[in-house]
């Protein structure tokens, strides 16, 4: 089958959030704070474990029920998303209680992410060979300004994002949104993204799917080149 457009997922896929040790680094310089070395990195590691980062690890443990119950929904809206995980990383200590909503609000800048090796030669390849390019994610908040900053968005057609229509992968809805935008069927239409229960809900609605692999940066220079091998 001719594919005619690609959707992407954005974190691990397409873009990487820093090292939550960088995360906690950079947000308590602009506070202006400090703790001893290896305090700051119990600390990162406890945020870590909790799941705290967007875009990072998963919690290590069960969360509590309150929690819980928002983390399910956290990506349907962004009041829900900053709720659940300024609720995760206020389960661990910190200086200062405000640093739960500077880490959160520091997560959704641009210096905070990173795009992998591969992207932008791998979106520009797509739009010189016509093929139209989505981003579809779970998240709770604008990611297009990470586009524009890092210089890819030009290769971007359209931004189908959950916060935005109350909707998370792998409601098919999504994705279906994602294929109207772009004017072609889902049935011409790969889906890339490294989830394989979020991202793999596209081939219930008979998308074509791939998956990469959720790696630093660092250690996947070219996960996403395979995809170019796909387009016919």
């Amino acid at each position: 089958m001719t594919i005619k457009a690609v959707l992407f997922d954005f974190s691990g896929t397409l873009f990487r959030i820093e090292s939550t040790e960088s995360w906690l680094r950079a947000t308590m310089t602009e506070a202006r704070l400090t703790l001893p070395e290896a305090e700051l990195i119990r600390a990162a590691e406890q945020l870590e474990a909790a799941g705290a980062l967007a875009g990072g690890a998963a919690p290590t443990a069960p969360l509590p029920d309150d929690l819980a119950a928002l983390w399910a929904v956290r990506d349907r809206n962004a009041e829900a998303h900053r709720a659940a995980f300024t609720g995760v990383s206020r389960q661990v200590p910190l200086p200062d209680p405000r640093l739960h909503d500077a880490l959160y609000d520091r997560h959704m800048t641009p210096a905070a992410w990173r795009p992998y090796p591969d992207t932008a030669e791998v979106l520009g390849a797509l739009r010189e060979r016509g093929v139209a390019v989505g981003v579809v994610s779970n998240i709770g908040w604008d990611l297009r300004p990470i586009f524009h900053e890092h210089g890819v968005a030009p290769y971007v057609d359209a931004y189908v994002l959950s916060y935005e229509h109350g909707i998370q992968k792998p409601d098919t809805r999504l994705f279906a949104l994602a294929c109207d935008a772009l004017g072609v069927a889902p049935r011409h239409t790969l889906m890339v993204g490294d989830d394989r229960r979020a991202d793999g809900g596209a081939a219930d609605l008979g998308c074509a799917v791939h998956f990469v692999d959720h790696r630093p940066v660092a250690e996947r220079p070219d996960g996403l080149r395979p995809v170019l091998d796909l387009i016919r």
